[in-house]
């Protein structure tokens, strides 16, 4: 090769521009790093960097007794932490063979749907904000507090919440916390068909979010996608559908189904997933079963306090569940939930124990996360905010 040519194989190579999208920006939560390179404003290619947060639960776990395994799944996905809650009480019930009242499995499903709803609200709002409309953050954000509220009366906390037992509830709900959700799930419907209304049929919105992000129904299962991402993508998998807990079963609901994958199909899919969470509570109320608000299982349920001061038996029962003396039988199980973002699931392993001798959570956002990558490559750097945002990635899941 002459001088000249050489020259004119310089001057005519591409010119890319590395840039940091993370750790330090607001939208990925000071915790996980992405490496683009760019070719002006056009993402050429992309790689994710996780582990800034990463806390070791699953080792945590196996040197915890059950009961303090519950604040640990809280601090997953804290958006919706009470599925977290529901789905470790169902697989520890799951191993003993625990059978729960059809009470219990109501009032547990009427919170599920309630913390569903809560992610969704943090989820659609915010894709709202990354387009520029504030206006339905700030509005339907209130409603996320009311279901907080409702958590609040049934348990003592609103984020984090450690709510219910291995076995059921501590207590039944009280006529306030039945009064708080039946007028929740009165007014909340208005509002969420307003906060619709802006951005359903708005311009700017679908001109943001329509072919934003998209990913196909093959590409969605090959990384095992679940939840509203993947049926965004146009495959209806529901776990409460195909593998009925919790007496889900007894209820009648769709489930909402994409075609394109994009921001827009994922944004509809969770705005109609909280309309078919509110018909569930409904039915969950009306035909509410009576009976205790527990199984009776004293080797993992707390007896009330009035018992343990004045009953030996009942003492003895307290002492060994809080000091983790309490052993489970040899052996392994996985049971998932329907979590805010797709199939959460625990994998068991027992030895007979007062701890799990492995416990391994499967989480959606760390699942779903892998494909980031791929979903805004040749995309705007301004689309890459937009498509995290709508696949709902939370930095205490994805990392735990």
């Amino acid at each position: 090769m002459n001088h000249k040519e050489e020259v004119k194989t310089i001057t005519e190579e591409k010119e890319y521009s590395i840039l940091n999208l993370g750790p330090t920006h607001p939208a990925t939560h000071g915790i996980f790093q992405n490496v683009l390179k760019m070719d002006g404003e056009v993402i050429v290619d992309s790689e994710a960097t996780i582990g800034y947060i990463h806390r070791a639960f699953e080792k945590l776990a196996e040197r915890r007794p059950f009961y303090q395994i519950t604040p640990l799944t809280d601090r997953m996905n804290y958006c919706s932490s009470p599925i977290n809650n529901m789905g470790w009480h169902m697989t520890v019930e799951k191993l003993i063979g625990a059978t729960m009242p059809k009470r219990v499995d109501y009032m547990r499903v009427i919170i599920m749907e309630l913390s569903r709803i809560a992610d969704h609200i943090v989820c659609n709002s915010v894709i709202g904000v990354d387009t520029g409309a504030l206006t339905g953050f700030v509005y339907l954000f209130q409603w996320r507090e009311h279901i907080y509220e409702i958590f609040e009366e049934i348990c003592g906390a609103r984020l984090t919440t450690n709510i219910g037992r291995i076995g059921g509830m501590e207590r039944d709900f009280s006529h306030i916390a039945w009064d708080k959700i039946d007028r929740f799930i009165k007014q909340f419907p208005k509002a969420l068909e307003e906060f619709e209304n802006l951005l359903m049929r708005n311009r700017i919105f679908m001109d943001r979010t329509i072919g934003t992000g998209p990913i196909s129904a093959e590409r969605a299962l090959n990384y095992s996608f679940a939840g509203p991402n993947l049926r965004a993508a146009g495959v209806d998998y529901d776990v409460r559908v195909m593998n009925p807990y919790s007496s889900y079963q007894d209820f009648d609901f769709v489930i909402p189904v994409g075609t394109n994958g994009d921001t827009y199909d994922r944004f509809m899919v969770r705005q109609e997933e909280m309309k078919q969470s509110i018909s569930i509570i409904k039915q969950a109320i009306k035909n509410l079963p009576d009976g205790p608000f527990h199984a009776d299982i004293p080797d993992f349920y707390l007896p009330p306090k009035e018992l343990v001061y004045n009953n030996m038996e009942a003492l003895i029962y307290h002492f060994k569940i809080v000091m983790g003396e309490t052993e489970v039988p040899v052996g392994e199980v996985y049971h998932c939930v329907e979590g805010g973002n797709g199939e959460l699931g625990f994998y068991f392993v027992s030895d007979g124990g007062r701890t799990p001798y492995r416990l391994h959570f499967r989480r959606p956002c760390f699942i779903y996360y892998q494909a980031y990558a791929e979903m805004i490559r040749g995309g705007m750097l301004s689309d890459a905010i937009l498509t995290m945002s709508s696949m709902n990635v939370i930095a205490g899941e994805l990392d735990a």
